[in-house]
Protein backbone atom coordinates (compact mmCIF):
# COMPACT_ATOMS: atom_id res chain seq x y z
CA UNK A 1 0.00 0.00 0.00
CA UNK A 2 1.02 3.59 -0.54
CA UNK A 3 2.25 5.78 2.27
CA UNK A 4 -0.62 6.60 4.57
CA UNK A 5 -2.34 9.98 4.39
CA UNK A 6 -2.93 11.45 7.89
CA UNK A 7 -6.29 12.87 6.73
CA UNK A 8 -7.43 9.36 5.78
CA UNK A 9 -6.36 8.14 9.23
CA UNK A 10 -8.50 10.91 10.79
CA UNK A 11 -11.49 9.73 8.73
CA UNK A 12 -10.97 6.19 10.07
CA UNK A 13 -10.72 7.52 13.63
CA UNK A 14 -13.95 9.47 13.12
CA UNK A 15 -15.68 6.32 11.84
CA UNK A 16 -14.84 4.55 15.09
CA UNK A 17 -15.25 7.48 17.51
CA UNK A 18 -18.59 8.77 16.25
CA UNK A 19 -20.20 5.44 15.44
CA UNK A 20 -20.72 6.44 11.81
CA UNK A 21 -21.57 3.86 9.21
CA UNK A 22 -19.36 5.59 6.64
CA UNK A 23 -17.02 8.58 6.32
CA UNK A 24 -16.22 9.98 2.87
CA UNK A 25 -13.20 12.23 2.36
CA UNK A 26 -12.60 13.97 -0.94
CA UNK A 27 -9.87 16.58 -0.65
CA UNK A 28 -10.88 19.04 2.05
CA UNK A 29 -14.48 17.78 2.16
CA UNK A 30 -15.18 15.20 4.88
CA UNK A 31 -18.72 13.92 5.47
CA UNK A 32 -20.01 11.34 7.93
CA UNK A 33 -23.05 9.15 7.29
CA UNK A 34 -25.14 7.13 9.71
CA UNK A 35 -27.69 5.03 7.80
CA UNK A 36 -27.23 1.29 7.79
CA UNK A 37 -26.75 -0.70 4.62
CA UNK A 38 -26.06 0.80 1.21
CA UNK A 39 -28.58 3.69 1.35
CA UNK A 40 -26.04 6.49 1.84
CA UNK A 41 -23.73 5.23 -0.90
CA UNK A 42 -26.70 4.79 -3.28
CA UNK A 43 -27.87 8.34 -2.60
CA UNK A 44 -24.36 9.75 -3.05
CA UNK A 45 -23.86 7.92 -6.33
CA UNK A 46 -27.11 9.33 -7.71
CA UNK A 47 -27.27 12.77 -6.10
CA UNK A 48 -23.65 13.79 -5.37
CA UNK A 49 -21.41 11.63 -7.58
CA UNK A 50 -18.62 14.21 -7.42
CA UNK A 51 -18.15 13.45 -3.71
CA UNK A 52 -17.38 9.78 -4.42
CA UNK A 53 -15.17 10.35 -7.48
CA UNK A 54 -11.55 10.07 -6.30
CA UNK A 55 -12.58 9.83 -2.63
CA UNK A 56 -11.23 7.90 0.32
CA UNK A 57 -14.01 6.00 2.11
CA UNK A 58 -13.91 4.59 5.64
CA UNK A 59 -16.81 2.16 6.16
CA UNK A 60 -17.89 -0.19 8.93
CA UNK A 61 -19.14 -3.06 6.77
CA UNK A 62 -18.53 -3.51 3.04
CA UNK A 63 -20.30 -6.24 1.14
CA UNK A 64 -20.39 -6.74 -2.60
CA UNK A 65 -23.21 -4.21 -3.08
CA UNK A 66 -21.38 -1.41 -1.28
CA UNK A 67 -18.18 -2.33 -3.13
CA UNK A 68 -20.04 -2.09 -6.45
CA UNK A 69 -21.40 1.36 -5.59
CA UNK A 70 -17.91 2.54 -4.64
CA UNK A 71 -16.37 1.11 -7.81
CA UNK A 72 -18.97 2.70 -10.08
CA UNK A 73 -18.65 5.94 -8.11
CA UNK A 74 -14.90 6.08 -8.71
CA UNK A 75 -13.74 5.73 -5.10
CA UNK A 76 -9.93 5.83 -5.03
CA UNK A 77 -9.21 4.01 -1.76
CA UNK A 78 -11.13 2.20 1.00
CA UNK A 79 -10.81 1.28 4.65
CA UNK A 80 -13.35 -1.27 5.93
CA UNK A 81 -13.69 -2.60 9.44
CA UNK A 82 -15.29 -5.73 7.92
CA UNK A 83 -15.30 -6.68 4.25
CA UNK A 84 -16.68 -9.75 2.50
CA UNK A 85 -14.57 -11.91 0.18
CA UNK A 86 -16.86 -11.15 -2.79
CA UNK A 87 -16.43 -7.42 -2.08
CA UNK A 88 -12.63 -7.79 -1.92
CA UNK A 89 -12.63 -9.60 -5.27
CA UNK A 90 -14.77 -6.90 -6.88
CA UNK A 91 -12.63 -4.09 -5.43
CA UNK A 92 -9.41 -5.80 -6.57
CA UNK A 93 -10.81 -6.16 -10.10
CA UNK A 94 -11.70 -2.44 -10.03
CA UNK A 95 -8.17 -1.53 -8.86
CA UNK A 96 -9.31 -0.04 -5.55
CA UNK A 97 -6.80 -0.56 -2.69
CA UNK A 98 -8.46 -1.77 0.51
CA UNK A 99 -7.25 -1.74 4.10
CA UNK A 100 -9.42 -3.86 6.41
CA UNK A 101 -9.64 -5.36 9.89
CA UNK A 102 -11.70 -8.50 9.19
CA UNK A 103 -12.63 -10.55 6.12
CA UNK A 104 -15.92 -12.46 6.19
CA UNK A 105 -17.08 -15.10 3.72
CA UNK A 106 -20.20 -12.96 3.31
CA UNK A 107 -22.03 -10.20 5.15
CA UNK A 108 -24.75 -11.34 7.56
CA UNK A 109 -28.25 -9.81 7.59
CA UNK A 110 -29.33 -7.50 10.42
CA UNK A 111 -31.23 -10.30 12.20
CA UNK A 112 -28.12 -12.48 12.13
CA UNK A 113 -30.07 -15.30 10.50
CA UNK A 114 -28.49 -15.47 7.05
CA UNK A 115 -26.72 -13.62 4.27
CA UNK A 116 -27.33 -9.89 3.83
CA UNK A 117 -30.03 -9.47 1.16
CA UNK A 118 -27.92 -7.06 -0.92
CA UNK A 119 -24.93 -9.42 -0.76
CA UNK A 120 -27.24 -12.22 -1.91
CA UNK A 121 -28.76 -10.15 -4.75
CA UNK A 122 -25.30 -9.25 -6.06
CA UNK A 123 -23.74 -12.70 -5.56
CA UNK A 124 -23.72 -13.78 -9.22
CA UNK A 125 -23.09 -10.32 -10.71
CA UNK A 126 -19.84 -10.29 -12.66
CA UNK A 127 -19.36 -6.51 -12.73
CA UNK A 128 -20.16 -3.57 -10.46
CA UNK A 129 -22.56 -2.26 -13.11
CA UNK A 130 -24.58 -5.50 -12.97
CA UNK A 131 -25.18 -4.88 -9.25
CA UNK A 132 -26.73 -1.42 -9.67
CA UNK A 133 -30.25 -2.34 -10.86
CA UNK A 134 -30.43 -5.06 -8.20
CA UNK A 135 -29.48 -2.61 -5.46
CA UNK A 136 -31.89 0.00 -6.85
CA UNK A 137 -34.77 -2.46 -6.80
CA UNK A 138 -33.90 -3.52 -3.23
CA UNK A 139 -33.87 0.10 -2.03
CA UNK A 140 -37.18 0.80 -3.80
CA UNK A 141 -38.79 -2.23 -2.09
CA UNK A 142 -37.42 -1.19 1.31
CA UNK A 143 -38.85 2.32 0.90
CA UNK A 144 -42.24 0.85 -0.03
CA UNK A 145 -42.19 -1.41 3.04
CA UNK A 146 -41.33 1.56 5.25
CA UNK A 147 -44.19 3.63 3.78
CA UNK A 148 -46.61 0.72 4.23
CA UNK A 149 -45.52 0.21 7.84
CA UNK A 150 -45.87 3.94 8.58
CA UNK A 151 -49.32 4.00 6.97
CA UNK A 152 -50.46 0.97 9.00
CA UNK A 153 -49.44 2.60 12.29
CA UNK A 154 -51.50 5.75 11.64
Amino acid sequence: MQEEDPENRRAIERLHAEGCSCVVRNGEIVRAFHQRGVSDLWRLLHEEPELLRGAFVADKVVGKGAAALMAVGGVRRLYARTVSRPALELLAAAGIPVEYETVAEHIINRAGTGICPVEQLCADARTPEECLPRIGEFIRRMKEQTKTAEHETK
